[in-house]
């Protein structure tokens, strides 16, 4: 099955083939992109090929475009076009290439449904790995996030974040217009588009894409089972991720339920006395509760400390070339060597 078609179309050369280059980095959509320079090369291939979605600079814009029978037809814009384009969604050309591309993708989540059969995704399996530890301060995040960074270079990666308190607004230095409580929400409503409202949300930091995090404790630990289980159901038959990376707090009722779910588990561990004994708790309490299964596919991990060499201001960009770097990529050539 052939993947639906996303055209671009600019008649700024540079424009449309250096974000023609950007989309084809983003592993994760489920579309074949192509770039047109002309609306006369645009018609020519819709004329003899399905557009799924367009986007459209207004100034390439023509009436036998419209007739083409395109599922979604964006205008690019300059900040003004004409008034016969208002009845088009439009986003802003002169932003980033991930923000125009999050906002095209918000903007056909809002309308298209998504039909398995109508709307194929060619990937293989995808790997479910967590990220958990029973115990506090062991780099934990900082781990998730390097390991996502470097797993996304070679794979289609996404990465949630499922903390209390993630801090990811204060880490990153921006906020997020939404979040993964509005992702919730949407699959409470039992949005049937809940792959493309998902897309107009993800951020992406070094190839790795990720869902922000909620900004209340009380928006995570209120997710029942139910909620969390359509959420990975979705993600797992209908996107195209290769790999999604759970990186889990202590403050969520459901986290057995979420580990069972997982192929591979890594678990940071501290060699102090008491972390110790907490560890030990832990497993403890697996093993009453018949979750040995869990223990079986959990590494456990000393991580290299490596916050003398990281600065603030780019720190999770710097993570891929630590030391907690260097010890990931080990990690990596041992388990796929």
């Amino acid at each position: 099955m052939k993947k639906n078609i996303f055209a671009v179309c600019d008649l700024e050369v540079d424009y449309a083939f250096n974000f023609m280059d950007y989309l084809n980095q983003k592993k994760n959509l489920p579309f074949e992109i192509q770039a047109f320079t002309t609306a006369e090369s645009l018609l020519a291939y819709g004329k003899e090929n399905h557009i799924e979605l367009l986007l459209i600079s207004d100034k390439a814009m023509r009436k036998e475009i419209r007739e083409l029978g395109i599922g979604k037809i964006i205008i690019l814009s300059e900040g003004v076009h004409p008034p016969e384009l208002d009845q088009y969604s439009s986003v802003y050309k002169y932003q980033s290439s991930s923000d125009v591309i999050r906002e095209v993708m918000a903007c056909y989540g809002e309308e298209k449904a998504l039909n398995p059969v109508a709307f194929p995704v060619l990937k293989r399996t995808m790997e479910v790995i967590g990220v958990y530890s029973p115990l506090g301060r062991c780099l934990k995040t900082s781990f998730a996030l390097a390991l996502g960074q470097i797993l996304a270079k070679d794979k289609a990666v996404l990465y949630l974040n499922l903390e209390e308190y993630s801090g990811f607004e204060e880490l990153l230095g921006k906020k997020f217009p939404t979040n993964l409580s509005d992702l919730f929400y949407y699959v409470r409503q039992g949005n049937e588009n809940l792959i493309h409202r998902m897309n107009g949300m993800i951020q992406t930091v070094n190839n790795l894409d990720f869902v922000p995090p909620v900004r209340t404790p009380s928006d995570i630990r209120t997710v029942c089972w139910e909620d969390w289980e359509q959420l990975l159901q979705e993600i797992t038959l209908h996107s195209s991720y290769e790999v999604l990376i759970l990186d889990m707090g202590s403050g969520i009722d459901e986290n057995f339920q979420l580990l069972d779910l997982c192929g591979k588990i890594y678990m940071p561990v501290l060699k102090d006395a008491v972390s110790v004994c907490k560890m030990t708790q832990f497993e403890n309490l697996l093993r009453i509760w018949n979750k040995d299964k869990i223990l079986e596919k959990t590494e456990k991990l000393h991580l290299p400390f490596h916050m003398d060499s990281i600065s603030s201001e780019s720190y999770v960009e710097q993570l891929v070339w630590s030391e907690l770097g260097d010890y990931i990529r080990k990690l990596l050539r041992k388990e796929y060597s």
